[in-house]
């Protein structure tokens, strides 16, 4: 079994995947829009046509998968979490994906990663950003 994330855009979806495919290393892998379906104008929403209806992208060994959704809100109470290698990634991320959008914890320094951080990108979805360091010995 795999759990993979799937993110709500309020009409936004393919410009943030176009991003994370930028600025994480993603690869886009498929962009189904709602006019494709079958009976597409039947089930469109109006102003719609064009708008991801199912999208994927691969981000190192993970899968993003979004849809543009009328009235979709911002996350709220969940985060991606990317886990990078080395303070200057985490950096390098944190400024990428926070530009534009809201800061809720400053990248810095904690008792458990070299360097943490979180944000909602200019797209509304939530990340944490971290450097972690190695678990004490029990």
């Amino acid at each position: 079994m795999k759990m993979n994330t799937y993110v709500n855009y309020g009409g936004n979806c393919e410009e943030a995947f176009k991003f994370y495919e930028k600025h994480l290393g993603g690869k886009i892998v498929s962009i189904f829009r709602w006019s494709q379906m079958p009976d597409a104008a039947k089930h469109t929403p109006p102003g719609h046509e064009n708008a991801v209806l199912h999208g994927r992208i691969d981000i190192g060994e993970t899968v993003l998968m979004g849809a543009d959704v009328p009235g979709a809100q911002p996350m709220r109470s969940a985060y991606l979490s990317l886990s990078v290698d080395s303070n200057d990634e985490a950096e390098r991320i944190y400024a990428a994906l926070s530009d534009g959008g809201e800061i809720f914890m400053k990248m810095g320094e904690t008792f458990f990663a070299h360097r943490f951080g979180q944000l909602r990108d200019k797209f509304g979805t939530n990340w944490m950003v971290i450097h972690e360091r190695p678990a004490p010995s029990a």
